[in-house]
C-alpha cells in the first residue's frame, strides 16, 4: 500500500515511475531543463566533454541569456555567442538577449506546467514552483547529464506545510510574507525541504504574488517552494495558453495538478496570518536578518533598485508607479528599474507605468538580470553606500561592491524610499494592497 504522500513525494514518485518517500534517491524524468548565461563553465561545453552531441530533447531544452544582458565584456560576448552557437547547431531555442529573466519568461511563454520536474543552472529555478511544478536548481555539470539522458537522480526532500491565512493588509505585499518567513524560519531552517503554501488566503494572493514566494525558498533553504493548483493558478494558465498557443514543450509524463494525500508527514507545520503582517525588511547581510519597517525607518540610502526574478513583474512595477506619480525621487538617490521580461515592458509601456517612473526620475534597464548581481553591471554601489533593492539577496558584495550595504524589500517600500532619500514607509503612500 502507498503511504499518504506529500506534493514533492508524489510529483517525483510520477517522474521516477515508483512510489517515492521523503529521502529516498531515485532517478526522475525531466520536463525542462534551463540554461542560462550566468555559469561558468557552460553546461553545454561539459556536455561536449561528457562525448555528448546534441540534447536529449532539444524541445525541453533552452538557453537564456539574462544574467548580462547588456552584453558588457568580451567574456560574456563570448558566453552568448558559443550559446547561439549551439542552439543553431542542434535545435535548441535560445532567449534573449533583452527578452527577459528566465524564471519569467519559461512560465510567461507556457513552457512550465502543474506537475512538471523543472531543472536548471540558477538556483532561483523554485520560481517554479508557483505553477504547481517542482523546480530546483542544479550545478552546470548535473544540467549536462539531463541534456544527455533526459534524467538525473534526485533526493526526495522533506516537506513543510506552510498555512497561509488572513488577507494582506494596505502597503503589505507577498515579498513581506516572504521575509517575515525567512525571519521566522532563518536562513537554513528549510534545508533541502520543500516548502508546500496552502491555506485560505491563497484566494487574495495573485500568481505573480506566489512567483515571488516560491522564489525566493530558497533564500531559507528549500529544495522547492509549491503551490497549489486552484482556480487562481488556473486562470493565469489559461491565459498563457492563449497568448502562446504553440508553445513547443510537452511533458516527459502525463502533467497534471498535485495535491498531498491527506495524512501526508510533515516535519513542520507553520501558519502565517498575512493580516498581521507590516512592511517587513531584510537588514544587510542575511536575508533572515529581518526587521518591521518600525525598526528600519530613516536608514539613508543612496540607491534604490526595483525589478530582478523576485520583482520585476508588471504588479510590482504598478505598484512601485502608484506610489511614484506625480512625485519625483530625492536628488541623492539613484533607481534603477528593471522589468522582468520584454512583455512586461511592452505591458508598462502601453500602462502609462514606464511614463510614471521616467517622470519621477528612474533609470529603466534592458529585462533580464539587470541591478541584480555585480555581473550586470549595471547598478553598482560605491563604498559604504545603502541600497534598498527588490532582489532576493543581500549577501556581502552582491551587487558588486563588498562595501555597500544591500536591504530587501517590497517594490512599493522601495520606491516610497527612492522618495525620502531613506527607508520609509509606503503607507502613507497609499489607500489599497496588493499581492506583489
Amino acid at each position: 500500500m502507498i503511504p499518504a504522500q506529500t506534493v514533492a513525494e508524489k510529483l517525483l514518485s510520477r517522474k521516477a515511475g515508483t512510489p517515492l518517500e521523503a529521502g529516498e534517491i531515485a532517478v526522475c524524468a525531466v520536463d525542462l531543463a534551463v540554461a542560462h548565461d550566468g555559469n561558468r563553465p557552460q553546461s553545454i561545453d561539459i556536455l561536449r566533454e561528457l562525448g555528448g552531441g546534441g540534447p536529449w530533447d532539444p524541445a525541453r531544452v533552452i538557453l537564456v541569456i539574462d544574467h548580462a544582458p547588456t552584453q558588457p565584456n568580451l567574456a560574456a560576448a563570448a558566453i552568448h555567442d558559443g550559446m547561439r552557437r549551439f542552439a543553431r547547431e542542434y535545435g535548441v531555442e535560445v532567449l534573449g538577449p533583452g527578452e527577459g529573466v528566465c524564471h519569467q519568461i519559461i512560465p510567461e511563454r507556457g513552457y512550465a506546467s502543474p506537475g512538471d520536474l523543472v531543472l536548471g543552472t540558477d538556483s532561483h529555478t523554485c520560481t517554479y514552483g508557483a505553477l504547481n511544478a517542482l523546480g530546483t536548481g542544479v550545478g552546470s555539470s548535473d544540467l549536462a547529464a539531463v541534456f544527455l539522458t533526459g534524467t538525473l537522480w534526485l533526493k526526495v526532500p522533506e516537506s513543510i506545510y506552510v498555512d497561509l491565512t488572513g488577507r494582506f493588509r494596505p502597503g503589505v505585499y507577498a515579498k513581506d510574507a516572504i521575509l517575515a518567513l525567512a525571519s521566522r524560519l532563518g536562513a537554513d531552517g528549510a534545508t533541502y525541504a520543500a516548502l508546500e503554501f496552502h491555506g485560505d488566503a491563497l484566494a487574495g494572493l495573485s500568481v505573480a504574488g506566489r512567483m515571488t514566494m516560491a522564489n525566493m525558498a530558497v533564500e531559507l533553504g528549500a529544495k522547492a517552494g509549491i503551490f497549489p493548483c486552484d482556480e487562481v493558478l488556473e486562470r493565469w494558465l489559461a491565459e498563457r495558453r492563449a497568448a502562446h498557443p504553440t508553445a513547443p514543450v510537452t511533458p516527459a509524463t502525463p502533467a497534471s495538478a498535485v495535491s498531498p494525500d491527506a495524512g501526508a508527514r510533515y516535519i513542520d507545520r507553520l501558519q502565517l496570518d498575512l493580516a498581521s503582517l507590516e512592511p517587513q525588511v531584510a537588514c544587510p547581510h542575511n536575508v533572515d536578518n529581518v526587521r518591521p519597517i518600525s525598526d528600519v525607518v530613516g536608514t539613508p540610502i543612496k540607491e534604490a533598485v526595483i525589478g530582478t526574478c523576485t520583482n520585476g513583474r508588471l504588479e510590482d512595477l504598478a505598484v512601485a508607479a502608484g506610489v511614484l506619480a506625480g512625485r519625483h525621487i530625492h536628488p541623492d538617490v539613484r533607481l534603477f528599474v528593471t522589468p522582468a521580461s520584454r512583455a512586461i515592458y511592452l505591458a508598462a509601456l502601453r500602462a502609462g507605468i514606464i511614463e510614471i517612473l521616467l517622470e519621477a526620475g528612474a533609470i529603466i534597464n534592458q529585462p533580464g538580470c539587470s541591478a541584480c548581481t555585480g555581473g550586470s553591471h549595471v547598478g553598482v554601489p560605491s563604498d559604504g553606500e545603502n541600497v534598498v533593492t527588490t532582489a532576493n539577496r543581500n549577501f556581502k558584495g552582491r551587487l558588486g561592491n563588498p562595501e555597500a550595504n544591500l536591504f530587501l524589500a517590497s517594490p512599493a517600500t522601495v520606491a516610497a524610499s527612492a522618495l525620502e532619500g531613506r527607508i520609509a514607509d509606503c503607507r502613507q503612500y497609499m489607500e489599497v494592497g496588493a499581492s506583489a
